[in-house]
C-alpha cells in the first residue's frame, strides 16, 4: 500500500468518527424513547442541534476568562484525537503505532482537566458543584482505566490498540480476567459519559447532576464544541471496547474494497448493537445517589486490580 493510500485511510478514520458520533447519540435517543412508548426525536436530530448551536451569538459572563473561551475547542481537540486513534475498521493505520491506551487515557484526562477548570472559571455555585464531582469521579475511574490496560496489556503483549485487536481477534481464548476488564471498563464508560446510573444525561435542573452543571454557561459554538465532544467520547468508549473485546470483522492494511466495505458494515452494526444495549439498559435502571457513586467505581476498580493479579498468578503456575 502506498503513502498516499495509507494517508486517505488514515483521514477516513478520523473524519469517520466525527462524521458517526453525532448519529450514536441520535439513535440511543430514539430508542429510549421507542421504549418509553413515544415517537421521539429523529435521529439526525443531534446534527440539526449542532448546526442551530454554531450558527447562534456566544453569551459569555463578565468575569469570565480567556480560558473560559478556549477551553471547548482544546476539549473538542483533545476529544478528537482520542477518539480517532482507536482502530474502527482497520488495524495497522499510518498513526496507530500512537494509537495506545496509556495515551488515550492521557488526552481524555486532558481534556477532563479542562472541563472542570473552565466550569471552575465561571465562578458560579453549579460550575463548582459539577466540577468537583466531576473530579472525585475520576479519581477512581481512571485508576480503574489503568488497571482494564495493564489487564489487556498483559494478555496481548502490548498497549498498543491495533496490537491488542489483531491478538484478540486471532490468539486469545475465554478468559476470566478478560471477562472481569470488560465489566470494569463497561463502567468507567458509563462514569465517563455521564450515563445512568452515575449521571442523567437528559436533566438540567436536578442538583445531583454532573456533566450539565459544568456546562450551563456555554452557548452558541462554544456549547456545540462541547456536545460534539461528548458524542465522541461516547463513541470512543463503545470503539474500545468493540476493537478489545470484540474485534470482528477489523481487516488488516492492504485488503480489497470488499473487505473494507465488509468492515465499515461491521463496525456499523457494532454501534447499533451497543446503543440498543445501552438505551435498555438505560431505561431498565434508576439513577443512583452521588453518594453511591464511588461504590460503583470502586467495584470497577477492584475487577480492574484482580484481573491483573489473575494474569499475574497464572503466568507464575
Amino acid at each position: 500500500m502506498g503513502v498516499m493510500s495509507a494517508l486517505l485511510l488514515q483521514l477516513g478514520q478520523v473524519g469517520l468518527v466525527l462524521l458517526v458520533a453525532p448519529a450514536v447519540s441520535g439513535m440511543i435517543r430514539k430508542m429510549k424513547a421507542r421504549l418509553q412508548r413515544r415517537i421521539g426525536p429523529p435521529v439526525l436530530q443531534p446534527y440539526r442541534d449542532l448546526r442551530r448551536l454554531i450558527g447562534k451569538d456566544v453569551v459569555l459572563a463578565d468575569n469570565t476568562s480567556w480560558f473560559f473561551r478556549m477551553a471547548p475547542y482544546l476539549i473538542f481537540a483533545a476529544t478528537w484525537v482520542a477518539a480517532a486513534l482507536v482502530p474502527t475498521f482497520q488495524t495497522g493505520l499510518m498513526f496507530s503505532w500512537s494509537g495506545d491506551m496509556i495515551a488515550i487515557v492521557a488526552l481524555l484526562g486532558v481534556a477532563r482537566f479542562l472541563q472542570a477548570a473552565a466550569a471552575i472559571d465561571t465562578g458560579t455555585s453549579f460550575g463548582g458543584i459539577g466540577a468537583s464531582r466531576e473530579v472525585m469521579i475520576a479519581s477512581l475511574a481512571e485508576p480503574a482505566m489503568i488497571m482494564v490496560t495493564f489487564t489487556v496489556a498483559l494478555v496481548a503483549g502490548s498497549s498498543q490498540l491495533s496490537t491488542i485487536a489483531e491478538f484478540m481477534l486471532h490468539s486469545v481464548g475465554l478468559r476470566v480476567s478478560l471477562g472481569m476488564a470488560l465489566v470494569a471498563l463497561v463502567i468507567v464508560a458509563l462514569a465517563e459519559n455521564a450515563r445512568i446510573p452515575v449521571d442523567n444525561p437528559a436533566t438540567h435542573l436536578e442538583l445531583t447532576m454532573v456533566h450539565e452543571a459544568m456546562v450551563l454557561e456555554y452557548s452558541g459554538r462554544h456549547l456545540a464544541m462541547i456536545e460534539l465532544a461528548g458524542s465522541l467520547r461516547l463513541l470512543l468508549y463503545i470503539s474500545l471496547i468493540a476493537c478489545i473485546f470484540f474485534p470482528v470483522g477489523l481487516v488488516v492494511s492492504g485488503a480489497g474494497f470488499l473487505a473494507y466495505a465488509a468492515a465499515l458494515g461491521a463496525y456499523g452494526m457494532k454501534l447499533v448493537i451497543a446503543s440498543v444495549f445501552l438505551a435498555t439498559f438505560e431505561m431498565s435502571i434508576a439513577k443512583m445517589r452521588v453518594f453511591r457513586v464511588p461504590s460503583l467505581l470502586g467495584i470497577a476498580l477492584m475487577l480492574g486490580l484482580l484481573g491483573t493479579l489473575l494474569l499475574f498468578i497464572s503466568e507464575g503456575m
